[in-house]
């Protein structure tokens, strides 16, 4: 039980729902500024995540990502502590909380291998059951310095070097073990009792390719042992899922060394891209979308204009042509932007929603590359709205309703994401705060259930964001809305307005897919590569019993390509059995299997991915079947939710 004493001296109780304690963070905060004392089993306590005007508080959960935070961030610390105890002369370098776990970036002689966990976690776990206490305490530049070069934490002391002149530079001890940390942490080492080490992987110092390279291991963590058993199993089903492999087998795409980060689609990956695009081309016609293209490469001045140049240079790909700066887009912003301006608009115009499936290129660093979730290449499914003051909350709920439709189609849930003015940010910030109580509006006034991300928007505009859970419980950050102001400002963009006077638009960036590559690669893990029969590149395999009945299976074949069903045959001189397996391995929706019987009657032997056999159909009938569920998209895959 919790007691808080309030400014008027009484006292409320609260159920034990604490994981993380950390009074000086949540007093410098000022997130205490309501509560005069917290007390629990006779300690002061801290770190609420809310705490309101009548008092009640809010206190972080497991559950919560917060809460996730603060417990695989302890964790990373406990497995920190088990490293320095089997090898001493280790040095640390980062060790955070990752979306799923966590891990620590080590500088060690000994190389790591999978042998070393069982020892690892076994300190772990000596560390947990002593449940020590995490002190917080704060040390001046010079003396965190000559703190960290006593222990020989040669990382440390960089990082302490390159903070600003005027931070706060604060350290968590645990037992003998001493970290460098912002925080915050749990009260003590005894909570993550179900710890499991997952990988080991290489990484450079800081992401940089010229830095030595240090053993990441990662690691997950949980309070009981059935949770870290249910995600162990998840684990095991995501292997089984992994795009890359399937992408592989399935002769989607795949990646060469002769361009990383750029993939490459084969033709069965072409049918489902397309597919994809169709799909996404008749929601935004229904919606009340225009299409447009813009060019791939434009010249630095737009860029400058734009903000890019000074906010996101690195990740830009440039080249000079004709003693002029130019840069292949990383976003498709700008030059919607210029589409706008190549004609004068009046407010009867709006809103004006413009889609673009624009092609971008990013610089990713090489060890942040993975299949398609993470490329330098890829097809952004942008939308750029253009409107007035008085109908933003009417367009933001539009497209969440948009957005909500598309990922319905695939089986997704979703939570939303509410991500607010960051450090480094355009524009004024009464221009940002107008901007984030538009978006939270909508969201209120729809009913949607979300939760605020602090300082996690865009350098133009605040956000909503939609992460995606798949049918194996993962999430995946995919749509999209931004608010912009900054950017008409910047473009000085113009329509006319009712009173015959010149003002500037508002501008809302969205996303649905986001990145059609990487949702791509989601579906693929999705449906575990069983796709729907209308996302599937080939919907039905013919299968002749043998070369006798191959004119009467081209024949089949070329009735089924008429109707626009995706077909092949399978002329291989082979056992009928093994043609099934083969076609049952890659996940054909419909086998239709020919010999003489059929041949005769003009007819088809049907085999069903999920029903298996279900008997001598004609033609036109099954035909029909498969041709309705195209039309309807019906979500039939084996592996959708």
């Amino acid at each position: 039980m919790i007691k808080l004493t309030l400014p008027d001296n009484s006292v409320r109780e609260y159920e034990d729902g604490v994981l993380a304690v950390d009074v000086a963070k949540s007093i410098s905060e000022g997130l205490a500024r309501n509560v005069v004392g917290a007390v629990y089993n006779g300690k002061t306590i801290g770190l609420m995540e809310e705490i309101k005007e009548d008092g009640t508080i809010k206190f972080l959960k497991f559950e919560d990502k917060e809460g996730k935070d603060v417990f695989w961030h302890t964790s990373s610390h406990i497995l920190a502590h088990a490293v320095k105890r089997l090898w001493p002369d280790a040095k640390l370098a980062i060790g955070p909380a990752i979306d799923n776990g966590f891990y620590y970036d080590i500088d060690v002689e000994h190389r790591f291998v999978a042998e070393d966990f069982e020892k690892i976690e076994a300190e772990m776990k000596k560390i947990v059951k002593e449940g020590l206490q995490l002190e917080r305490f704060e040390l001046p530049r010079v003396e965190a310095i000559k703190f960290m070069e006593d222990r020989q934490e040669s990382y440390k002391v960089e990082l302490i070097q390159d903070l600003p002149e005027d931070a706060i530079i604060s350290f968590y001890k645990q037992g003998d073990f001493v970290d460098l940390c912002a925080g915050p942490h749990l009260e003590s080492t005894k909570k993550p009792k179900a710890m499991k080490l997952l990988s080991i992987a290489g990484a450079y110092w800081r992401g940089n390719e010229n830095n030595k390279m240090l053993q990441r291991i990662y690691g997950i963590s949980f309070e009981k042992a059935k949770e870290l058993e249910e995600h162990l199993k998840m684990l095991e089903e995501a292997k089984k899922r992994d795009h890359r492999k399937l992408g592989r087998e399935l002769e989607l795409f795949f990646m060469s060394e002769e361009g990383p980060g750029f993939p490459f689609f084969l033709p069965k990956g072409v049918e489902v891209k397309n597919e994809l695009m169709k799909f996404w081309r008749e929601m935004h016609r229904k919606a009340g979308y225009v299409e447009i293209e813009s060019p791939l490469m434009l010249n630095r001045h737009l860029w400058e204009t734009s903000g890019h140049w000074y906010n996101y240079r690195e990740n830009m790909y440039t080249t000079v042509i004709d003693e002029q700066d130019f840069a292949i887009k990383p976003m498709n912003c700008p030059g919607g932007i210029l589409v706008y301006k190549n004609s004068m608009h009046s407010y009867k115009d709006f809103p004006l929603r413009v889609a673009e499936a624009g092609r971008v290129h990013r610089h990713e660093l090489s060890g942040a590359l993975h299949g398609l979730m993470r490329v330098r290449a890829f097809t952004q499914d942008d939308a750029h709205l253009f409107i007035l003051p008085e109908q933003i909350k009417d367009e933001i709920k539009g497209v969440i309703k948009l957005i909500d439709e598309i990922y319905k189609q695939f089986g997704f849930s979703y939570k939303l994401e509410l991500s607010t003015r960051p450090e480094k940010f355009l524009g004024e910030i009464k221009d940002w705060d107008l901007a984030e109580a538009s978006l939270q509006a909508a969201l209120e006034e729809l009913e949607l259930d979300f939760i605020i991300n602090e300082g996690d928007g865009a350098f133009y505009g605040p956000k909503i964001d939609f992460h995606l859970t798949d049918c194996i419980g993962r999430t995946w950050q995919c749509g999209t809305i931004q608010l912009d102001y900054q950017l008409p400002q910047r473009f000085e963009m113009e329509y006319v307005g009712a009173d015959g006077q010149k003002h500037r638009p508002i501008m809302i960036h969205r996303t649905a897919f986001g990145s059609i590559e990487r949702f791509f690669g989601i579906l693929i893990e999705q449906y575990a590569g069983a796709f729907p029969t209308w996302l599937a590149p080939v919907q039905v395999k013919i299968l002749p019993i043998s070369d006798k009945f191959m004119e009467y299976a081209k024949k089949v074949k070329d009735q089924l390509f008429d109707l626009n069903i995706k077909v092949e045959l399978d002329s291989r001189a082979e056992k009928i059995g093994y043609k099934i397996r083969e076609a049952q391995m890659e996940k054909v929706p419909y086998m239709f299997i020919v010999g003489e019987k059929e041949a005769e009657s003009n007819t088809v032997s049907v085999r069903e991915r999920q029903k298996g056999d279900i008997g001598s159909m004609s033609i036109e009938e099954i035909s029909n079947t498969i041709l309705n569920k195209i039309k309807n998209r019906e979500n039939d895959s084996p592996q959708s939710v």
